[in-house]
C-alpha cells in the first residue's frame, strides 16, 4: 500500500463517521422545539440550567413558572437557591444553549442534540479502532443513529444523554490508551507514568459523574478493567511478589490520573455553587427538614482561609443532604406509573411516556368518526436494534469466555457498569431511559460479533445478512417515528404501534 493509499484510508476513517453523525444531527434536529413545554424532568433541569448562567446557581421559580417560559416570559424566578439533587456538569453544557438561543425549547435541547450526534461519532471511531473495519464503524454510528431511545433523549433536556456521552468518550480514551500501549510494549516492557488517553479519560470520568454520581461506578469498573488489561498485557507473572509489584506499577498511576484528575473536573463544576455557598448555607445549612445543621454553620472555621475551607464544608454538607435524598425512605416510599425493572430494559419492556397528549379531534388528523388524533413521545428503543443486541451481548460474553482478550472484554464491562448498579436499588422508581448509556456498548459487542462472524463465512453472506438487518433497524425506527417524535397521527395507528400493554 502506497503512503498516498494509506492516507486516503485514513481520511475515509473520519469522512464516514463525521457523515453519519451529520445525518444523526439532523435526525435530531428537526421539529426538535416539538412538544413546546417542559417535558419530564426538563421542568428541573432547564430551569436550573438558566439559573447557572444568570447568576451562578439554580434557582427556585416563582407559581406557574413552566406556563410563563413557555409564553416567552424569563423573570420567573426568585433569588432563593433550589435543592438540586444532581450535579451541575451536565446542566452547564444545557445552559450554553440557553445562552445561544434562549429560555425555549430549542435552548435547552439543543446541546442535547449535539451530544448525541457526537455519540455516534465517537461510537463509529471507537469500533472502527477495536475492529478495523471501516464498514463496522460506520454501521455502529448507524445503528446509534436509527435507535428510539437515543433519538428521543437526544432530543430532550434531560441529563442521562450527557452521562452517555461522557462515560462513551472516556472509554474511547482508555481503548486509545491500551493501543498506545500495545504500540510501546512491542518496542520494551518500560514503565510509563505519563499516560496521556489516561488522564483524557480521567476527565470525561469527572464530566460523567458530575452529570450523575451513577458514573462512579462506571469509573471504578474501568479504573480496575485498565489494571487488569496492562497487568495482563505485560506477559505472564512469575510469583506473588511480582504481582504486587506490577500492580501496583501500574494502578497507582492510573488512579491518578482517572480518579485524581476525574475528581479535579468534577469539583470545578461546582465551581458557581462554591461561590454562591452562602446562599446555599442560608437555606439548607441551619436544618433542613431532618437534615441536621451543617458544621461549617454550627462551628465556622477561623483565619485567612476560613471562608474557602468552609465552602468546601457545606458543599460536602450538601452532598449529604442528596445522597440521603437518593438513598433514603422519600424516594423508597414513591412510585411512578412509569417506573421500570431494570431486569426489563435490555427488551424495552417498559418504555417512559416523555409528553403525551390523547384527546385531540378526529379532525387534526384525518381520524375515523368517534376517534381521537393522538401525538406522544416514548422513550422507546429500537426493537430490532435492542432485541438482536441482547442476542450480540449473549454471543460475546460466550467470546470472551473462549478467548478473553481485551477487546472482547470493553463491551461487557461497559454494560455491567451501567446496568447491574439498577438491579438494586431499594425500592426506588427507576426508568428505562437510563439505559441510554448502555446502548453504545451492546452496539459494540454486536459489531464484534459481526467482524468475528465475518472472518467465518463467505463475505457476500456476510454483507447480505448484514443489509438485511439494517433494511429491518430503518423499517422498525420509520414505523415508529411518530412515537419517538410527537408526530399526529390517529389513534388507530398509535395503537397498532403498541405491541405490548407495558408499552402504553
Amino acid at each position: 500500500m502506497t503512503l498516498l493509499d494509506k492516507i486516503s484510508l485514513r481520511a475515509w476513517g473520519w469522512i464516514g463517521p463525521i457523515a453519519v453523525a451529520l445525518l444523526a444531527f439532523v435526525l435530531r434536529l428537526w421539529k426538535v422545539g416539538s412538544p413546546n413545554s417542559l417535558t419530564f424532568d426538563e421542568t428541573y433541569y432547564a430551569k436550573d440550567a438558566w439559573g447557572l448562567i444568570h447568576g451562578g446557581y439554580a434557582r427556585d421559580g416563582v407559581d406557574g413558572a413552566n406556563e410563563r417560559i413557555i409564553k416567552g416570559e424569563t423573570d420567573v424566578f426568585t433569588q432563593d437557591p433550589t435543592w438540586i439533587v444532581h450535579p451541575d456538569g451536565g446542566k452547564w453544557l444545557i445552559a450554553a444553549g440557553e445562552g445561544l438561543f434562549g429560555l425555549n425549547p430549542l435552548g435547552w435541547r439543543f446541546p442535547a442534540v449535539v451530544v448525541g450526534s457526537l455519540m455516534v461519532l465517537v461510537l463509529a471511531r471507537l469500533v472502527l479502532r477495536l475492529t478495523g473495519s471501516l464498514a463496522l464503524g460506520c454501521l455502529a454510528g448507524l445503528l446509534l443513529t436509527l435507535d428510539g431511545l437515543h433519538f428521543t433523549m437526544s432530543r430532550i433536556a434531560l441529563l442521562d444523554i450527557y452521562l452517555a456521552f461522557w462515560v462513551l468518550c472516556a472509554v474511547a480514551c482508555l481503548a486509545a490508551d491500551r493501543d498506545w500501549l500495545g504500540e510501546r510494549l512491542a518496542v520494551d516492557d518500560r514503565y510509563r507514568a505519563w499516560r496521556p488517553w489516561q488522564l483524557a479519560a480521567g476527565a470525561c470520568f469527572g464530566m460523567a459523574v458530575a452529570t450523575k454520581w451513577s458514573g462512579l461506578y462506571v469509573l471504578a469498573a474501568f479504573g480496575v478493567t485498565v489494571v487488569i488489561w496492562e497487568v495482563w498485557a505485560r506477559g505472564r507473572i512469575t510469583s506473588p511478589r511480582e504481582a504486587i509489584t506490577r500492580v501496583l506499577r501500574v494502578g497507582l498511576p492510573a488512579f491518578g490520573w482517572l480518579v485524581g484528575v476525574a475528581l479535579v473536573v468534577y469539583l470545578l463544576t461546582w465551581t458557581g455553587w462554591l461561590l454562591n455557598h452562602d446562599v446555599f448555607e442560608a437555606r439548607f445549612g441551619h436544618g433542613y427538614g431532618d437534615e441536621p445543621v451543617w458544621g461549617s454553620v454550627s462551628d465556622p472555621t477561623g483565619g485567612p482561609l476560613g471562608g474557602v475551607i468552609d465552602a468546601f464544608r457545606s458543599l460536602w454538607g450538601f452532598h449529604q443532604m442528596t445522597y440521603a435524598f437518593h438513598t433514603g425512605e422519600y424516594l423508597a416510599s414513591k412510585s411512578h406509573p412509569y417506573e421500570s425493572n431494570a431486569f426489563g430494559w435490555l427488551i424495552q419492556w417498559r418504555p417512559t411516556n416523555v409528553s403525551s397528549n390523547f384527546d385531540m379531534a378526529a379532525d387534526v388528523c384525518g381520524a375515523r368518526e368517534g376517534s381521537k388524533c393522538v401525538r406522544q413521545v416514548l422513550t422507546l428503543g429500537n426493537p430490532a436494534l435492542w432485541w438482536v443486541g441482547t442476542i450480540g451481548l449473549i454471543t460475546a460474553l460466550v467470546a470472551w469466555i473462549r478467548n478473553p482478550t481485551w477487546r472482547w472484554s470493553l463491551p461487557l464491562v461497559g454494560v455491567l457498569a451501567t446496568w447491574a448498579p439498577w438491579w438494586i436499588t431499594s425500592g426506588r422508581p427507576i426508568f428505562t431511559f437510563y439505559a441510554v448509556a448502555i446502548v453504545p456498548f451492546m452496539i459494540i459487542a454486536l459489531c464484534l460479533v459481526l467482524a468475528a462472524i465475518r472472518r467465518r463465512i463467505p463475505d457476500r453472506f456476510w454483507w447480505w445478512g448484514v443489509s438485511a438487518f439494517v433494511g429491518i433497524v430503518i423499517a422498525a425506527f420509520w414505523y415508529w417515528y411518530p412515537l419517538l417524535s410527537n408526530r399526529i397521527i390517529t389513534h388507530d395507528q398509535w395503537h397498532e404501534r403498541i405491541w405490548w400493554d407495558r408499552w402504553i
